[in-house]
């Protein structure tokens, strides 16, 4: 099949100027979905769409084509993706005689996804020939059923309209929702000639957990220490008390669970080859040895490490100039 990558880039970003280009861990953030797209085992072709000479050619820099700068009439803050694909779709036609199979969508400000979820979704796709797309989507985290839409008298009604007085269900009672993430689009060219339309009638869906989106300067900082974090070669020292495992007062620490979100973290941090030690005050007050039952409740947790040292001191307050907040790294990898 000839399957498509159309990277969408305008010049013109109003809330991180240029983010487009803009420099994340040491590339252009449009580098990223160009590496993406080449290092698919499916795609064979990857286009850049830009109105900006400047971002041409730092997308050939980086093994993306440009054989078209797009209209100024498409690049505009309220120009749609379907006028932007179809101008692709139409120029490769008309100038080429090329007509792909499926074309992918990678938008250049999602610096981190993995290449294995484009080539599941393209395999997906092709496996329905009844879908016309398929989008990667996220569990929504605010429910639409307890939304509400409020008139100018000040008279609220009910968003959705499907379930009697679902806002005043439980929410473990309401159908699961989902927001379509933006992160990976794949559609038949049907869609845009047959529909008119950049998802056409059928269209699939693909769970990701994640989401790097960017759309601002702290969602940029955010991506930007992820890529730094997951190159390895970094040490990282933790505590086991209140951040791996769960905090008790009583310092009884053999029946203490652990908390999932930072085994994660960690479980990541170690596969992209950074150094993990484990550093704890147990025993410290109490002079009891807890090594083997560490030893034991970091295996059962599934907490891998290089090293476990013992003999932290006990403290009110720790203070450290290296310090990394252990609820960003949580929603680093959560």
């Amino acid at each position: 099949m000839n399957i498509l990558a159309i990277i969408p880039a305008r010049s013109g970003s109003k809330s991180v100027p240029h983010k487009n280009i803009r420099e994340i861990a040491g590339k252009p953030m449009i580098a990223y979905s160009i590496e993406h797209a080449l290092n698919s085992k499916l795609i064979n072709r990857v286009i850049v769409s830009t109105d900006s000479e400047q971002y041409a050619d730092i997308a050939r820099e980086y093994g993306a084509e440009v054989p078209f700068i797009r209209p100024a009439e498409y690049a505009t803050d309220t120009a749609l993706d379907y006028d932007v694909f179809k101008h692709a779709l139409d120029y490769l036609s008309d100038n080429e005689g090329y007509k792909p199979d499926l074309v992918v969508q990678l938008r250049p400000t999602y610096p981190i996804r993995n290449v294995e979820d484009i080539d599941e979704m393209i395999g997906r796709i092709e496996a329905d020939e009844e879908a016309d797309s398929i989008r990667s989507i996220g569990p929504a985290k605010e429910v639409p059923y307890k939304m509400w839409h409020m008139g100018d008298d000040g008279v609220l009604s009910a968003f959705a309209k499907d379930i009697p007085e679902c806002y005043n269900m439980p929410r473990q009672e309401l159908p699961k929702v989902y927001y379509q993430n933006a992160c990976i689009d794949i559609f038949r060219p049907r869609a845009i000639y047959d529909y008119q339309s950049m998802t056409g009638k059928k269209i699939l869906g693909y769970l990701m957990e994640q989401n790097f989106d960017i759309d601002t300067p702290e969602e940029f900082l955010r991506a930007e220490q992820y890529i730094k974090l997951m190159k390895g070669g970094h040490r990282f020292v933790f505590d086991i008390d209140g951040v791996i495992a769960q905090f008790d007062e009583s310092l009884d620490y053999a029946n203490v669970g652990p908390r999932p979100a930072m085994v994660k973290a960690i479980q990541k941090l170690y596969e992209a080859g950074n150094e993990i030690v484990l550093f704890t005050a147990r025993g410290y007050v109490t002079g009891v040895d807890w090594k083997e039952t560490t030893i034991e409740q970091m295996k059962k947790f599934g907490v891998p490490y290089n090293e476990l040292i013992f003999g932290k001191p006990n403290a009110d307050y720790y203070v450290d100039d290296k310090m990394l907040d252990m609820n960003l790294l949580e929603s680093l990898f959560n």
